[in-house]
């Protein structure tokens, strides 16, 4: 599916990362897997460190605490907020919303659009979408667009696939109305069809959490975890991609009239540094345009990947520079999508710690 937007921008990037940081090798023990092959893993997939909350943050707390970042800092107003999306898996409660929970700390006015969205890894661009849409009334002149996760909750410890790459943060995105003409091209795909390449089996109300979905099981490859944690087919999942993000880019291109040079930087979901590689080659784009940093310095945080390799990696250029990105996430769902959209003259663009 394809989307055009018209006089949409990002005028404003913030990313909360937890400050507790742990490194691979603290972890190596806890893997059916020497030492060696241990490090030949991290060495392949770029895994060095990731950032873990502590117990009992939830992700409400990184939404606000980023939020009173905001504000102290005089970067946004409490009373301009006219929409507040936040894409999570990973709620502080089943119900409400946590959104709405966010809201009510801070005691915004009612005439506003609290929404959760449950999505992972192609979250943030898909939140995108929903507030460039949102910008469409009249009424709705900034959204606040929170990505936020804290899934290594749910991600066992003995799990050398998954527990090496997860990292837990949160993202701030002030989306609103151009004042200068511009055009923002899209698109978005959906397979649920593969929706066990990556999940968490128990815990919701198909298949509640017992006694014994937390009994922790071996898998072929030696890996131990429990029904209530993250599972992720790795070769499904690798496959997925080279397979079906390359030609969704070139069609998102062709649509906006760009050719692959033309866009300055390659901003996607950071799954690990050595599929986001691959996924370059097979792009044919310079592996430079497309950073890989993310994981291997931070974690990956689902969705939050994008904006945090666009903090990370861009700084305080995006304030003074323009550039021509695109932007995409895939994953969990199987969702994949993207967007080209021209950033620049942004109020801020940073990361801060928890």
């Amino acid at each position: 599916m394809n989307f055009t937007f018209h006089n949409k921008k990002i005028s404003g990037i913030l990313v909360v990362l937890p400050q507790n940081e742990v490194k691979f090798e603290d972890e190596m023990a806890n893997y059916n897997f020497s030492k060696a092959k241990s490090l030949k893993l991290k060495l392949a997939m770029g895994y060095s460190a990731h950032r873990i909350v502590e117990n009992g943050v939830c992700v409400s707390d990184l939404c606000i605490y980023g939020l009173e970042h905001l504000f102290a800092q005089n970067l946004l107003q409490k009373d301009e907020i006219d929409a507040l999306i936040l894409i999570t898996q990973s709620a502080d409660y089943i119900m409400p919303p946590t959104s709405n929970i966010v809201q009510g700390h801070f005691g915004f006015k009612q005439d506003m659009i609290c929404m959760d969205i449950n999505q992972g890894c192609a979250g943030y661009v898909l939140g995108l979408l929903q507030a460039f849409m949102l910008l469409e009334q009249s009424e709705i002149k900034k959204v606040v667009l929170l990505n936020a996760d804290i899934l290594s909750r749910k991600v066992s410890k003995r799990d050398r696939n998954s527990n090496p790459l997860i990292g837990d943060a949160a993202s701030i995105t002030i989306v609103e109305k151009s004042e200068t003409p511009n055009t923002i091209y899209a698109n978005l795909k959906m397979d649920g069809a593969g929706f066990n390449a990556l999940m968490i089996p128990a815990g919701g109300f198909k298949l509640p959490s017992t006694p014994e979905t937390a009994q922790m099981t071996e898998d072929a490859a030696g890996n131990f975890r429990a029904l209530d944690h993250l599972v992720m087919k790795g070769d499904e999942v690798f496959n997925f991609v080279q397979r079906e993000v390359p030609p969704m880019v070139e069609q998102l291109l062709d649509k906006a009239g760009l050719n692959k040079e033309n866009i300055d930087y390659y901003m996607f979901h950071q799954p690990n540094k050595f599929m986001l590689n691959k996924l370059a080659d097979k792009l044919g784009v310079p592996r430079e345009k497309m950073p890989s940093n993310i994981v291997e310095n931070f974690g990956n945080a689902s969705g939050v990947s994008i904006p945090t390799a666009i903090a990370y990696n861009l700084g305080d250029n995006l304030i003074g520079k323009s550039f021509l990105m695109c932007l995409a996430g895939f994953g969990v769902g199987l969702t994949w999508a993207s967007i080209a959209i021209r950033m620049d003259s942004l109020k801020f663009n940073k990361i801060i710690n928890y």
